[in-house]
């Protein structure tokens, strides 16, 4: 087997089809996967790109091998197979790339329950085991079977998040011809909301954009369509539709964690004194927001695994990322891109004001957006940064890669990224112009003598 160290990933594997990513690894993993969970059965899905469909049937028959039943489910979203994870109690596997060119393509993987495997908490066992040649097994083989879970999934959401009962809306959604234009439709059949499709059809060539909403091109489709249309509201979806991005009525961008911010009042109202978890780079909108309902605002690290795992520790009811993850604990504490926008369209619809006006109180800070910086040494540009801001900071923590809050409600985090030579710049202040600031100093730190065009 070859070498697995640039596929396997923190949180699951990913890679360029076939040179790093191709049937015999899927194989393999799919047999690994049920040796090392003892798993009787397991559901595997797909998104629409053409490599998912032999790489599924691939890890179909590794798992069958072992003697593990198989239930594929077929085309899907990553929150289809949490569904199906979830409610058959069973491991899941979804072969995705998300967000990815076309050329990749990756698998996401649950325990039963949905329950999160990361590097330590299985994935590591998977990829040793794959990379020392799974046993055979010597009892029968399983038995591969089909199933179709998309209309139980879309009611299971509708139970959730009621929309019966809001006023009529228009909205503009944008599949990105991901995994969303199959959701969609099915999820909003017979609600008052009267739909612009952009790029519904399934295709995991993208022909029109990448589907990656948080980068603001992506978006410039849906923000024109919004405007010519003068829906209420737009949605954009990421590949696998796990992510949800929303524009208002004026086709301007709302942050994730305005998302955040209007998604746990909501769960407040409905839990008081509930557990509200939010990542480091997410605004200090949100945890003031809880703290003042009388919920319980808890910071944890960025990714899913953290997330789900102080969800499941604390039994909190909601938690929100800057990234558009949003997770759910009635959802088996994974995240849907879907039931956030559900919640949104819910808000939205209750009452007679437009989403811009609605959403004023929850962000009131200025917030940079992601900016990506190319640098030679990720930790030593942090050190050299943390250094100079030392006498300048009123607190430093490492939580999460390097956070230097400057008094005032000023805070800005840097974080490494997992698989390029990347540093990650977040900024918040009460103001544009003090962000704005803040923000060109810390890229003249990281970029010397380099243009800080964002």
């Amino acid at each position: 087997m070859r070498d697995l160290s640039r596929i396997f990933k923190a949180y699951d594997v990913r890679g360029i089809v076939p040179s790093e990513l191709d049937a015999d690894v899927a194989r393999a993993v799919g047999a690994a996967f049920v040796r090392v969970l003892a798993a009787p059965r397991v559901v595997v899905a797909r998104d629409m790109r053409g490599s998912s469909v032999p790489l599924s049937e691939a890890f179909a028959d590794g798992a069958a091998g072992q003697g593990a039943d198989v239930i594929m489910i077929g085309l899907g979203s990553t929150d289809l197979l949490y569904f199906a994870a979830g409610s058959l109690d069973i491991p899941g596997a979804m072969f995705t790339a998300s967000h990815n060119p076309a050329t990749y393509n990756g698998i996401k993987l649950c325990r039963a329950g949905a329950a999160p495997i990361g590097v330590d908490s299985g994935l590591g066992d998977i990829r040793a085991l794959v990379e020392a040649g799974v046993p055979a097994f010597t009892g029968p083989r399983g038995a591969i079977t089909h199933r179709d879970l998309l209309a139980a999934y879309a009611e299971h959401l509708r139970t959730l998040v009621d929309l019966s009962a809001i006023r009529p809306l228009r909205l503009v959604v944008d599949a990105g011809n991901g995994m969303g234009g199959l959701t969609v439709p099915a999820v909003f059949d017979g609600l008052p909301l009267t739909v612009h499709p952009l790029y519904f059809e399934l295709d995991g060539s993208f022909p029109n954009h990448e589907a990656n909403p948080i980068e603001p091109a992506n978006l410039r489709d849906l923000q024109a369509a919004v405007r010519a249309t003068g829906a209420d509201i737009g949605l954009a979806f990421d590949g696998d539709a796990d992510r949800c991005f929303v524009v208002d009525e004026r086709a301007e961008g709302v942050s994730p964690s305005t998302i955040t911010a209007l998604v746990a009042e909501r769960e407040l109202a409905r839990e008081p004194g509930a557990t509200i978890i939010h990542n480091v780079i997410v605004s200090n909108a949100v945890p003031e927001l809880v703290s003042g309902l009388g919920g319980v605002p808890l910071r944890t690290r960025v990714g899913h695994s953290f997330i789900k795992a102080e969800m499941a520790r604390t039994g909190a009811v909601f938690g929100g990322e800057h990234s558009g993850h949003f997770y759910f604990r009635d959802f088996w504490r994974a995240d849907s891109g879907m039931l956030a926008a559900m919640h949104v369209l819910a808000a939205l619809g209750e009452q007679d004001q437009p989403l811009s006006r609605l959403l004023e109180g929850y962000a009131p800070y200025a917030l940079s957006g992601e900016i990506n910086s190319v640098v030679a040494d990720a930790g030593v540009t942090m050190a050299e940064i943390e250094k100079a801001y030392v006498g300048l900071a009123t607190g430093i923590d490492h939580l999460d890669g390097l956070t230097v809050s400057l008094g005032g409600g000023v805070w800005f985090n840097l974080r490494p990224s997992n698989t390029e030579p990347l540093l990650r710049l977040n900024v918040e202040a009460p103001d544009h112009v003090t962000m704005s600031r803040v923000r060109d100093e810390v890229l003249t730190r990281i970029r010397p003598g380099r243009e800080t065009d964002r």
